[in-house]
């Protein structure tokens, strides 16, 4: 038996679908959700079109630019956010 090898009946197939983030659009699912709702709500609600829509193109470039440097950067700026700051100065 190789060393590499596992025993048999302890491996199994991984499709690419578990491991890949859901993105939407080449942004992640969340963010583009969040700036959806946040362009529609200034372009309907407050009736300001041109602002919704650039907010919107502008968001969601972002988020398709950040996505391809780290696919989970949403997740990260969470975490950083959240993440108390021991050594302030």
């Amino acid at each position: 038996m190789r060393a590499d090898a596992s025993p048999a009946g302890f491996s199994v197939p991984l499709h690419r679908s578990l491991t890949d983030p859901i993105l939407l659009g080449g942004a992640p699912r969340s963010f583009a959700i969040f700036n959806g709702t946040l362009a529609a709500a200034l372009g309907l609600g407050l009736q300001q079109w041109i602002a919704g829509g650039l907010l919107w193109i502008g968001g969601h470039a972002l988020g398709v630019f950040l996505a391809k440097r780290d696919p989970h950067f949403l997740e990260v700026l969470i975490r950083h956010i959240r993440h108390k700051a021991w050594a302030s100065c």
